[in-house]
């Protein structure tokens, strides 16, 4: 009587430890959860969303500068100008944008009907310069944060440039992860506002968004 009592006892347990919430793993990927992050900004932010739509080739185009530029060094030409879809890429994005404390974050979830690679800069290209006849800057690579099974990459360009006759430049940071067919693109930059002195990104804050946007989408 003893066994058969320990044996259901037993049979019970695993039906308990089996029967709970779905594991990570059987969890599917969903661009879309990357609008829930819209609840993590406080009252300071302007917060938008873009529910899933068709990939906009505008937004993920590659970094696009005016002919004569030379980079240094030549060789790291293709990660300066960031990251680019092969074409013919299917597939499709969703995005939440934040506007406060004089930072602009966009965190990206695309699907894609191919994985994207990642441009690796290797050692030869952490630091590139490029200059032409109406512009220069800089791209490097910045600190990203460690997320398991993804590949992640941060930039961050600066360009200087002369509009109507006057300097202007302009700042970026950019943070991808990659895994499997998901791409999460973070980008950070300064707001300009009347008035006001150009705040600092907040890198910080945009990685943890990084962070925050991947664990989202994968549920």
């Amino acid at each position: 009587m003893l066994r058969t009592l320990f044996a259901v006892a037993c049979a019970a347990l695993l039906v308990a430890c089996s029967s709970g919430e779905p594991t990570p793993a059987d969890v599917p990927d969903d661009i879309s959860r990357v609008i829930d992050l819209k609840s993590t900004f406080g009252p300071e932010f302007k917060v938008t969303t873009v529910a899933p739509t068709g990939i906009d080739p505008r937004i993920l185009a590659p970094q696009t500068l005016p002919p004569g530029v030379k980079f240094e060094p030549p060789d790291c030409a293709k990660f300066a100008t960031g990251l680019a879809l092969p074409a013919g890429l299917k597939g499709n994005m969703a995005a939440t944008t934040a506007e406060g404390e004089g930072n602009r974050l966009i965190a990206i979830a695309v699907e894609t009907s191919e994985p994207v690679p990642l441009t690796d800069p290797g050692q030869a290209c952490q630091k590139v310069e490029f200059a032409g006849p109406s512009s220069r800057g800089l791209v490097e690579v910045a600190e990203s944060p460690v997320i398991d099974g993804a590949r992640t990459l941060g930039t961050h360009r600066v360009v200087q440039t002369v509009v109507n006759g006057k300097p202007a430049s302009g700042e970026l940071y950019n943070y991808v992860a990659s895994f499997g067919s998901i791409l999460v693109i973070v980008t950070a930059n300064p707001l300009v506002l009347p008035n006001q002195p150009v705040a600092p990104v907040n890198t910080q804050k945009a990685r943890d968004l990084l962070t925050a946007a991947v664990a989202a989408v994968r549920g």
